[in-house]
């Protein structure tokens, strides 16, 4: 049952376990992490043009697509506010302005590159048998680097443990998230260990979709990409508004995206306070991210 697991899962664990300390390596390894997570988001662009009843099946990704965030979105909110009343947090907010159109920039760059994959497969007659096995391995060297940006992020197994906040969260998150793919597996009647994988996504949405789309084919591969992308966008439209006086509920909400891409965002609206309760939340909700959507798939397969 595990061992498709154990095998896609190694080449993140082993990553893990280097240690780097020359910056323009580790450099290197992120610039290369972008570029692999660009090429296999247009494979999946190709996956999709390759599958038949392609209109009937762009509606299934918008009907997954909807279930599974607006399921996801209310049980982490429910859930949330309760943390910031047990565990309050005081902010210091400044009112720098936000560089918010060049965060919501990047995130239309990758659907552009998985828009311009579908298109491209589906205005060139060439043979897609090769897709998937090639997205199968620089989805290993891809898992891999990420394991490597993990071990070398600076955070040490002490700084998160003594960080309560993060934990909190992370745990929050993690529970209600996983109400919330149960609710969505019942109404669309799918797996249930599907549905839970499809919930451990946790607004990761470049590595979600693709770990998805390796497991469970294109359109839940695209569903995810899909699901975690409006997490990120929600996102960065809650932080600001209500960081001041819910902060744990607005670092929660943006999920693994807290300790990068949405990590300026909370800095600016909420202060330095804030940024390492953001930054641990991000960093295990990151690392359980491959863990538990891999678990899950075994299980379900």
């Amino acid at each position: 049952m595990f061992s498709g697991m154990l095998f896609i899962f190694a080449p993140l664990v082993v990553g893990y376990f280097i240690a780097i300390s020359n910056a323009a390596t580790l450099e290197r390894i992120n610039t290369a992490t972008s570029n692999l997570i660009y090429v296999i988001l247009a494979l999946m662009g190709l996956s999709l043009a390759a599958l038949d009843n392609l209109g009937q099946n762009l509606q299934l990704i918008l009907k997954t697509t909807a279930v599974f965030f607006t399921c996801l979105s209310l049980s982490n909110l429910a859930v949330l506010p309760l943390v910031d009343k047990l565990l309050p947090i005081q902010t210091d907010a400044s009112h720098t302005k936000l560089p918010l159109s060049s965060m919501a920039l990047e995130s239309a760059k990758l659907i552009l590159v998985v828009g311009s994959g579908l298109v491209i497969g589906l205005m060139l007659p060439f043979d897609l048998s090769w897709v998937d096995t090639a997205s199968e391995w620089i989805l290993f060297l891809l898992l891999f680097f990420i394991g490597i940006q993990l071990r070398n992020s600076g955070l040490t197994l002490r700084q998160i443990l003594l960080n309560k906040h993060g934990m909190v969260i992370a745990v929050v998150i993690i529970g209600s998230s996983m109400i919330g793919g149960v609710i969505s597996a019942t109404i669309l009647q799918i797996n249930l260990f599907q549905g839970l994988a499809m919930a451990s996504g946790f607004g990761w949405y470049s590595l979600a979709g693709i770990l998805m789309g390796d497991a469970f084919g294109p359109v839940y591969g695209g569903a995810s990409f899909m699901i975690e992308l409006l997490r990120e966008l929600i996102a960065l439209v809650l932080i600001p508004l209500f960081i001041r006086t819910k902060p744990c509920t607005s670092i929660g909400y943006a999920g693994a995206t807290a300790m990068d891409f949405t990590l300026p965002v909370i800095q600016t609206t909420g202060g330095v306070r804030c940024v390492p309760i953001a930054i641990v939340s991000g960093f295990i909700l990151s690392l359980l991210v491959p863990v538990m959507m891999l678990f899950f798939v075994s299980l379900a397969g």
